[in-house]
C-alpha cells in the first residue's frame, strides 16, 4: 500500500520535515522520556542511525537534517504504532486463515513473544468473510510498511494474548459474568465485537500520534494508515449496528472510557436518542485523540500506570511502553 515511499523519495522530501517543539515535549512527557530518559535516548540514537541501513528511516537518520533525539523520537512513535499493528494483524490473520504473521515479519529489537489464542472463524456470511479478509491484508501490509520504514530499528512482535485478554475485557464491560468466557473467534458476531475493541482505538491512536511525527513524509504515511483504520472502524460499527449489537457495543465503549481517563469521549454505535452513530466525533465532526499512554491503558486493560497486561502480557517493545495513571 505504501511501497511508493522509497528511500530516495524520503531523502528528496526531507527538507519538508517540520519541527514542533511543544508537541515534542508533550510526547516525551507522555512517554516518560524526560530528563535522564532523554539523555538515554541520545545514546540510543547513534546506534539506531547506524543500524537502520536498508530501512526507509535510514534516509532521515543519515541525512543530518535532524538531531539524534528528533530522529529517535520519530522511530519511537513508529515503533509504538508497529506494536499495535502486530496486535491487529495477528487478530485478523488468525481469524481468516488460522495462522498469523510469518517468522520473517516478527523479528526485531526487544523480546520476541508468542501469540496465545486465535483460530479461523466460521463466518456465517460471504460478505462478512470478505470484509475480514480485506482488513487482514491491510493490517499485514501496515506491519510490513512500518517494519520497512524502521529498518533495523524496528521492534520485534511482543507477546500477544488473544484469549484471556478478551475475556477480561468482556468481563470489565459487563458483557459476561464471573466464570464465563468471551471468544471472539467462535462466530461472526463475536469476531466483530473483538474487532470493535481494536479499530476505534487504532483510529484515536494514530490521530493522537500525528502531532508527534516530525518528518512530513512519515506523517503523510501515518495519515494514510489512519484513514484505512477509520474505514475499518466505520465498517465494523455499521455491521454491528445492522446486527443489533448496540447495547453490547455501548458497554464496551463505556469500559474503554473507564480505562483511559475521566473524559467521556468514547462513543457507541447509537446516540442518546437511539439513532445511528457510525462516526464517533465531536460537535465539529472531528474525531478525538488518545495519547500513547491512554491507548496502552486500554491495551493493558488497566487504568493505572503499568508496563504490561491485557493484550500485551509482557508489555510492548520500544521506548513508549507505559500507560497513563488515571486512578
Amino acid at each position: 500500500m505504501f511501497h511508493g515511499f522509497t528511500k530516495k523519495f524520503l531523502q528528496d522530501s526531507i527538507e519538508r520535515s517540520a519541527e514542533n517543539g511543544m508537541d515534542r515535549r508533550r510526547f516525551l512527557r507522555a512517554a516518560g522520556l524526560t530528563g535522564a530518559g532523554v539523555a538515554g535516548l541520545g545514546v540510543l540514537g547513534s546506534g539506531v542511525a547506524s543500524a537502520s541501513e536498508g530501512g526507509l528511516l535510514d534516509g532521515i537518520l543519515g541525512s543530518g537534517s535532524s538531531g539524534s533525539e528528533s530522529a529517535v523520537s520519530d522511530a519511537a512513535v513508529l515503533n509504538f504504532a508497529l506494536n499495535l499493528e502486530y496486535l491487529e494483524a495477528e487478530f485478523y490473520l488468525r481469524a481468516v486463515t488460522g495462522n498469523g504473521l510469518a517468522d520473517s515479519q516478527i523479528d526485531g529489537r526487544g523480546d520476541l513473544g508468542r501469540v496465545t489464542g486465535g483460530y479461523k472463524v466460521k463466518f456465517e456470511t460471504k460478505l462478512g468473510r470478505q470484509y475480514a479478509e480485506e482488513i487482514a491484508q491491510d493490517e499485514r501490509a501496515h506491519v510490513d510498511f512500518l517494519r520497512g520504514a524502521l529498518g533495523d530499528a524496528k521492534v520485534a512482535r511482543p507477546a500477544i494474548d488473544l484469549q484471556d485478554a478478551f475475556t477480561a475485557a468482556a468481563m470489565a464491560a459487563g458483557v459476561i459474568g464471573p466464570g464465563e468466557t468471551f471468544d471472539p473467534f467462535k462466530d461472526e458476531t463475536s469476531f466483530l465485537l473483538g474487532a470493535f475493541i481494536f479499530e476505534d482505538v487504532g483510529v484515536t491512536a494514530y490521530k493522537g500520534a500525528a502531532p508527534l511525527v516530525e518528518n512530513k513524509t512519515f506523517l503523510e504515511a501515518a495519515a494514510g494508515i489512519l484513514a484505512v483504520e477509520a474505514y475499518h472502524a466505520g465498517l465494523v460499527r455499521t455491521l454491528l449496528l445492522q446486527g443489533g449489537a448496540a447495547d453490547v457495543v455501548g458497554q464496551i465503549s463505556d469500559a474503554r472510557d473507564s480505562l483511559d481517563g475521566p473524559s467521556d469521549l468514547d462513543q457507541g454505535i447509537v446516540d442518546r436518542n437511539g439513532n445511528a452513530n457510525i462516526v464517533p466525533a465531536d460537535e465539529n465532526s472531528i474525531a478525538f485523540s488518545r495519547t500513547p499512554g491512554q491507548v496502552l491503558n486500554i491495551a493493558y486493560l488497566n487504568p493505572d500506570s503499568v508496563t504490561s497486561g491485557g493484550f500485551f502480557p509482557a508489555g510492548v517493545n520500544g521506548e513508549v511502553n507505559t500507560s497513563d495513571a488515571n486512578g
